[in-house]
């Protein structure tokens, strides 16, 4: 063994022996393990969720389309409420989903007024729901247009994925706005609150006396 050999030797067990045990150790590999489990459990039931929606929208298009000399077709108010329920469901989907990978951001942005920022949070979440509803009542067709016919046509269709389109369109630029302003207000909202804890409560002066 080298002179080098000899001191690493040396220099890692010297290291070794200061590493002490850890006494929480197997608790944490418990947990770890038990987080393991439940990740995997959710991604289970997640892809069995899935699946079932799947199934679903596939018996349903079985049952309100025909097939005649080869063309497939559907009337034309069950695109409509395929798209307004497709819609519905998107909103629905997407808003939590964002917000949950969101979550930490938004603490971090209002970490020095906390409870200001989940009631910011809350009324921005009721803001982008009455946006979408309106947006899907604003594009809602009850009367058959001149351009459609009695069963889907392609006018149809490019109106149906231009309401679908809108919508992720909308969506995004919301939450892109949010992200944006989300640390103006936080910054202001700490500067406001620095500023009161500085001022402290306003003194009241008696009224002056005219005599």
């Amino acid at each position: 063994m080298t002179v080098i050999e000899a001191r690493l030797r040396d220099a890692f067990l010297a290291e070794a022996e200061q590493v002490g045990e850890s006494s929480d150790l197997f608790a944490r590999v418990v947990l770890s393990i038990e987080d393991d489990r439940r990740r995997r459990a959710q991604r289970r039931r997640a892809v069995a969720v899935v699946a079932c929606l799947v199934a679903a929208a596939a018996a349903v298009l079985t049952a309100v389309t025909d097939i005649h000399e080869g063309e497939v077709l559907m009337d034309w108010w069950i695109l409509e409420l395929l798209t307004t329920a497709f819609l519905v469901g998107l909103a629905l989907w997407l808003g939590p989903l964002i917000k949950r990978f969101g979550k930490a951001y938004a603490a971090d942005v209002f970490r020095a007024n906390p409870r200001t920022g989940k009631s910011f949070i809350v009324l921005t979440d009721i803001a982008y729901y009455l946006i979408f509803l309106s947006y899907i009542l604003f594009t809602s067709t009850f009367v058959l247009p001149g351009d459609w016919d009695t069963v889907v046509n392609g006018a149809q269709l490019k109106t149906e994925v231009s309401r679908i389109a809108g919508i992720v369109l909308i969506i995004g630029l919301l939450h892109g706005f949010n992200l944006l302003a989300l640390p103006v207000i936080g910054r202001m909202l700490t500067l406001n609150r620095q500023l009161d804890e500085r001022v402290g409560p306003q003194r009241s002066f008696p009224a002056e006396d005219d005599s």
